[in-house]
């Protein structure tokens, strides 16, 4: 049961957008207020991406909705026990970005319609229950097998930031507002490897004000989790393949929690802003990872992204049509948008051509004045939603200079904002990093004789970065006896970071080193991110195993979240 108040008054017909995807997967029973216990609705026929429409004859300024979803609605994945860390109880979790959380509720499912949220969640006794929301107690209930978690989110939030996790899930403290959940099995592990929490958030707030959220808790995810990290308020999401033992990717969750600040608190109004989001975000990452380990740290994180955006760009350039290349811009345009679903197109392109423009900026008026404007952004648009436009009429008040053409701080706005690809004067700003000039001299002398005896010595000091850039630099194909001397040397398939051991099992499905299927099978059955579904298929199926990509495909799909199933599928297809 929903109960809904509308932010205005409502007229006598009022429309709230609905995804069903289809009907099957989510039924509205009844709507009533106060005075009709029987208010007329219709749902719409679904439309391939915004859903269906409900409509509602209202004559009051709350409406509730008695609904059920169904279990094949795209934000959830329900999970068997045997599918969880634990094996012992099973458990169920959201996840709303971009356009799910309509499967769930009935809501209007854009980020430009702020909610506020309470919820009671009736779960077994023995689970556990987190949203994003303040929990506010447990309370008995009338059947002693079961309570229920009481929540309350206070502070208007994008709907795709609403979540929830039911199941077999334990806490540590790590600091006064900060703990980190998990299944038993794998608490200490996530303790350890997000004990740094506390330092990060401190960090963040002296660059962008106060953490103004209360709790910043962190939740380590059952393996089917789509991505690395979701930036729920108050519980954010964490794919368990961070977890390699020795901090070395815990960097996700600065990501995350700058969220807090630029995604969370100011919001793209819609998905042809989203480098509003995930730019801004990218650029606070790395200024809290530069106060924390350093400006070289920082610049060979940027330099990383630098070469993740080519490969990202390469995606959409590759394909002449002009529909593709539009993805390859910050501002989207709203024409034909809703054709597309936000899911398809998700690529670094926001995140790192975002930052770059950010960074661009930063460089033509001096971090002062930078420092000084994304303070006066964030005060000004704390919880409101906005465009590109919105974002450039701000620019243009408090930046001028950067818009005055022929001026020394002038910046082509138009074409980092409009513009197809990466503007000519981003070349000013291609991040220099001794670490990665290292790397990639020691790629490139491999690349120019793989039968080298590059070995440990001639990288005695590199660290987990350093490893991946490498890795990333290689050939997409390389002869099997090569691919298999580079793990007798160094051990890639078995490294306990996933980043290493996915780069790697790349290169070997992609170069058909069959030896290594077994891994790569391994690890696509253990695994839901798709940040890795994605290049070991493609790798089994330019390797020439696509019937074994099918096979394991089939197996493991019911692990996958819905999202992710229709990634994978889409790729066999193709």
């Amino acid at each position: 049961m929903l109960l809904v108040r509308p932010h205005t008054k409502p007229s006598a017909r009022s429309l709230i957008p609905i995804c069903p995807f289809p009907h099957p997967y989510f039924f509205v029973s009844q709507a009533s207020t106060l005075s009709y216990p029987f208010v007329p609705f219709q749902v719409h026929p679904p439309h391939h991406v915004r859903g269906s429409l409900l409509a509602l004859s209202l004559h009051s300024n709350e409406v509730t909705i008695r609904f059920h979803t169904g279990p094949n609605a795209s934000a959830l994945q329900w999970l068997t026990p045997e599918q969880t860390a634990g094996g012992q109880q099973p458990y169920v979790f959201t996840q709303c970005q971009a356009i799910h959380v309509r499967s769930v509720f009935p809501c209007q499912d854009t980020p430009q319609a702020r909610i506020k949220y309470n919820a009671r969640v009736n779960i077994p006794a023995g689970l556990h229950a987190v949203m994003s929301a303040q929990h506010v107690g447990t309370e008995q209930t009338a059947d002693a097998a079961r309570v229920d978690e009481v929540f309350a989110m206070e502070q208007p939030i994008p709907p795709y930031l609403f979540a929830l996790a039911v199941g077999d899930i334990a806490f540590k403290t790590l600091s006064p507002r900060v703990k980190v959940y998990a299944e038993p099995s794998q608490l200490e592990a996530a303790a350890f490897e997000f004990s740094e929490t506390e330092e990060k958030i401190k960090a963040a707030e002296a660059l962008f004000g106060p953490y103004g959220w209360g709790d910043f808790n962190l939740l380590l995810m059952p393996p089917a989790f789509p991505y690395g990290g979701m930036e729920n308020p108050r519980c954010t999401f964490l794919t368990p393949t961070l977890l390699a033992g020795d901090r070395s990717l815990a960097n996700v969750v600065a990501h995350e929690l700058a969220h807090s600040w630029t995604g969370n608190l100011v919001t793209n109004a819609d998905y042809s802003s989203f480098w509003l989001n995930e730019g801004w975000t990218v650029y606070a990452e790395r200024r809290i990872l530069e106060a924390l380990e350093g400006a070289e740290k920082a610049r060979l994180d940027a330099a990383m992204g630098w070469l993740d955006l080519q490969k990202g760009l390469s995606r959409f350039t590759s394909d002449t049509g002009s529909s593709s290349r539009r993805f390859t811009q910050l501002d989207l345009g709203t024409d034909g948008l809703d054709e597309f679903d936000p899911d398809e197109v998700f690529s670094e392109v926001p995140y790192e051509k975002g930052f770059f423009f950010l960074t661009r900026l930063e460089h033509a008026v001096g971090r002062p004045a930078f420092d000084a404007f994304i303070t006066k952004y964030i005060s000004k648009f704390a919880f409101q939603s906005i465009t590109t436009a919105t974002f450039l009429e701000f620019l243009q008040a408090e930046l001028p200079q950067v818009m005055e053409k022929g001026g020394e701080s002038w910046v082509d706005v138009e074409e980092w904002v409009r513009g197809q690809g990466m503007p000519a004067e981003a070349e000013s700003i291609v991040p220099q990093s001794a670490s990665l000039a290292a790397v990639q001299r020691a790629a490139n002398g491999f690349k120019a004789d793989p039968k080298s005896n590059f070995g440990r010595a001639d990288a005695s000091d590199w660290g987990p970065d350093e490893w991946q850039i490498f890795l990333a630099d290689l050939p997409k194909v390389l002869p099997v006896e090569t691919v298999v001397r580079l793990d007798e040397e160094f051990g890639f398939s078995k490294s306990k970071n996933a980043e290493i051991r996915v780069g790697f099992l790349t290169v070997a499905a992609n170069s058909g080193a069959t030896q290594f299927h077994p891994e790569v099978e391994a690890t696509l059955l253990s695994v839901g991110r798709m940040k890795y579904l994605r290049p070991l298929y493609n790798g089994l199926i330019q390797g020439g195993a696509k019937d074994m990509a099918e096979r394991v495909f089939e197996e493991a799909k019911a692990g996958y979240h819905p999202v992710a199933q229709a990634l994978v599928s889409g790729l066999l297809k193709g």
